[in-house]
């Protein structure tokens, strides 16, 4: 199944407008068309190495861009769910602000952590690191990243109240690549961020190693 289909425009109401007749909005969709298939590259190219970490399909914002796919992971530990995440690929012909380019990819990751390690006030460079490294060696010609890294601290009350307390990671981020032929790079990268925050090992082993990017800045 396809992550997305190229999308018409779409009214707050949820009714699609009807796309006009016009050649520019042919090349869009063919580009879009071209960049979905590196995402889902990289999503496969995953998926033949890992088998702690399950792929789905994520319903695509309709509203941060003309053009939008998703998808999300679920990475786990002796079938335990240990790490989750969502990561959208965003699509306008026309650029925007803060953006250097047409694409962008806007991610999340949840891991829960102990809370010797929640308390740790470098919790937040690291986790950080954690996403640029993989990028830097995935898809080097990344730019334009920001993000926030959030610890998360679940308190049960009332009626849940005997349930423990929870504390965990989340960061969310977002970033241009330098061009489609990233973008399974990105998503690899992602996955290796997931993979760090649930602290399993970054290469299973008995399997093949992904190829890292090929580029340096």
């Amino acid at each position: 199944m396809r992550l997305a289909d190229t999308p018409a425009p779409v009214r707050a109401s949820g009714t699609a407008d009807a796309v006009p007749d016009d050649p520019g909005t042919g090349q869009s969709d063919s580009a879009f068309a071209v960049a979905v298939a590196a995402f889902e590259a990289g999503r496969d190219a995953v998926g033949e190495v890992r088998d702690d970490v399950a792929f789905e399909d994520h319903p695509a914002p309709r509203r941060l861009a003309p053009y939008a796919a998703a998808m999300a992971a679920t990475a786990y530990r002796d079938g335990e769910e240990v790490a989750t995440g969502r990561l959208m690929l965003l699509f306008d012909p026309d650029g925007q602000d803060g953006w250097t380019g047409t694409f962008r990819l806007v991610a999340q990751v949840h891991a829960d952590v102990d809370p010797e390690m929640a308390e740790d006030p470098l919790l937040g460079e690291v986790g950080w690191s954690w996403l640029t490294d993989a990028l830097n060696a995935r898809a080097p010609g990344y730019s334009a990243a920001s993000g926030t890294v959030t610890r998360v601290i679940t308190e049960g009350f009332g009626a849940k109240e005997d349930e423990p307390t929870v504390t965990g990671f989340e960061l969310r981020a977002s970033w241009c690549p330098d061009d489609p032929d990233e973008l399974t790079g990105s998503v690899e990268a992602w996955c290796d961020l997931i993979v760090a925050a649930a602290g399993l090992p970054a290469q299973p082993p008995g399997t093949r190693a992904l190829r890292p990017g090929g580029r340096h800045r």
